[in-house]
């Protein structure tokens, strides 16, 4: 890659109630699509590890003689990717400091490249996988995987999320992302010039009294208490107090009893 690139800006910000939610994710409910590539031996490169649970996954699926490398923006997630990786009693993982437009790694250096939500985040999605496309190695594959916020639907119909998902995607795309990057990743690799692209799709759901409690809790705390909220009110998009009665819908939607979220997700797996 040549010349500047443009910034990766990070819509939701590394807040406990941000990392809550990444630490849930497991390679079978976030990586589906991508296990039946993976074997023993394989070096892999996981992009945007966050704190690394889906990586600790994937590294145990390619084996201890795989090597797996896994990059992030922030130092303060990654320490926190370090321990977990630890505590796993992991040793095939190396972790650092990267941006997914300037990869400090050799032309075809992985098997497998993936990217979990990271390309909604990026100013110029199809760069970035023209990056991800050159530290892969013939016959490799690199795979992604994005939601589609437009998709998002759920039951009872609580005004307030719906001015939730307005808030989030105008403040995302004010940031430079594109939060309905699920739909687009078959355009965007084919524009990044891979020759081969299978496209999937997988949801989320949360529906038991357990599973709305963690997610309508966490996103009532992710309005008022991350980067989120503050953006929007920083841009003018909302008042504080408005973001307070967002937060409180979310909690109204988890008490519900009949209560029940789904969010698909696009995802591909490019070669060549």
């Amino acid at each position: 890659m040549t010349g500047p690139q443009p910034a990766a800006v990070y819509t939701h910000g590394h807040q406990e109630a941000v990392l809550r939610s990444h630490r849930s994710r497991t390679a079978a409910d976030s990586a589906g699509y991508l296990l039946p590539e993976l074997r023993p031996g394989q070096a892999l490169l996981d992009v945007g590890c966050g704190p690394g649970t889906i990586t600790a996954d994937l590294a145990g699926l390619v084996g201890p003689q795989g090597r797996v490398v896994a990059v992030d923006t922030s130092a303060e997630v990654l320490e926190q990717a370090a321990g977990h990786v630890a505590g796993r009693g992991l040793s095939n993982v190396v972790l650092e400091r990267a941006d997914v437009h300037r990869l400090p790694y050799r032309d075809g250096e992985f098997d497998v490249v993936h990217a979990h939500q990271v390309l909604q985040h990026v100013a110029d999605p199809v760069a970035a996988l023209r990056e991800l496309r050159r530290v892969t190695a013939p016959g490799g594959v690199v795979a992604v995987r994005d939601v589609d916020y437009a998709s998002m639907t759920w039951f009872p119909e609580v005004p307030a999320l719906d001015r939730w998902l307005e808030l989030y995607r105008r403040t995302a795309r004010a940031n430079g992302g594109e939060p309905d990057a699920g739909r687009r990743l078959l355009s965007w690799a084919r524009a990044a010039g891979f020759a081969e692209v299978t496209t999937s799709a997988s949801t989320w759901t949360f529906a038991t009294p357990e599973q709305r409690a963690w997610w309508g809790g966490m996103w009532a705390d992710r309005v008022t208490g991350t980067a989120l909220g503050r953006t929007a009110v920083e841009r003018g998009f909302a008042e504080r107090d408005e973001l307070d009665r967002v937060a409180d819908g979310w909690r109204e939607w988890s008490a519900a009893g009949d209560g029940w979220f789904s969010m698909l997700h696009g995802e591909v797996l490019a070669r060549g």
